[in-house]
């Protein structure tokens, strides 16, 4: 089941109310999800069950993105500022530092927070900010084009190509490695999302200068990229490895960009594993 929470975030503006929905299963440890740009929370659904045998799962819509609110009027939609948001979202719930794990824009925002030690440990699947600019302006226009076409398809015409595996992977093709996969249901509800994504054009706007050049020392990070990603190639995981030489780097066989739905199992081994990681540290320390 959803929920929306208020709380304040500053920004340069001075501080200001930020409204986010959210979904949140299981127990343990605190676990937060972030999703990529023009998805929604549900895009982790997959997995979630999964992870929350193990721990306390707070999946997220983004702000201006899925159901959530967007920014304050005049709040750019930087990472530091999206960031500092999802800081104040944690705060709100009553969550000290979770485990995060991230797609694309949110596996970006996933380092981010762990560069500002607010976070135990990080999963990044195919995090944005490690492209050289040809890639990015590929990518970019690639998400242009899926937005363009998401606006211009009546719904109707969604719900019926929905029906048929061709018709899945028209719609989805671009981000997952096995589009059949996904349900009718769930192919029309993220279709709608890219549609009327608020927070969008922002993001890409600012964007476009992003690079994340910055190691996340003393902190579990793995980096994940699925082997059929057509939208940030896969070479960008080698560039994030040396960006952070103490990440752990894993392929994801088959997975396109977004991972979580073409192969749930092997998902969760990699998220579980990176935060069971930081258990281990703790153990080996507390017995010399």
């Amino acid at each position: 089941m959803t929920a929306t929470v208020s709380f304040p975030i500053d920004t340069p503006l001075g501080p200001r109310t930020a409204t986010v929905t959210y979904e949140r299963k299981g127990g343990g440890e605190p676990l937060l999800l972030l999703h990529g740009i023009g998805h929604h929370l549900q895009a982790w659904h997959p997995v979630m069950d999964i992870l929350a045998a193990e721990h306390d799962v707070i999946a997220v819509d983004l702000p201006g993105f899925g159901a959530s609110q967007p920014l304050p009027e005049g709040v750019a939609y930087s990472l530091g500022t999206v960031a500092t948001a999802l800081a104040g979202l944690c705060a709100a719930l009553g969550v000290e530092r979770p485990h995060v794990a991230g797609n694309s824009l949110g596996g970006l925002l996933a380092l981010e927070m762990g560069r500002g030690n607010l976070v135990r440990s990080v999963t990044a699947l195919s995090p944005a900010g490690f492209w050289t600019e040809g890639e990015r302006r590929y990518a970019f226009a690639a998400l242009r084009t899926m937005r363009a076409g998401a606006k211009a398809l009546p719904l109707s015409a969604m719900e019926r190509l929905s029906r048929t595996a061709a018709g899945r992977a028209a719609l989805t093709g671009s981000i997952y490695a096995r589009p059949a996969r996904r349900s009718p249901e769930a192919v029309v509800a993220e279709t709608l999302a890219l549609r009327g994504a608020t927070g969008f054009e922002e993001t890409l706007a600012a964007g476009g200068s992003v690079r994340f050049t910055e190691d996340v020392p003393g902190l579990p990070v793995t980096i994940a990229w699925g082997t059929r990603d057509r939208l940030l190639l896969r070479r960008q995981g080698v560039r994030a490895k040396h960006t952070l030489p103490g990440a752990r780097l894993v392929r994801l066989p088959g997975c396109g960009h977004v991972p979580m739905n073409d192969d749930p199992a092997l998902v969760s081994r990699v998220v579980l594993d990176t935060a069971r990681s930081t258990r281990l540290s703790a153990a080996a320390i507390s017995n010399g």
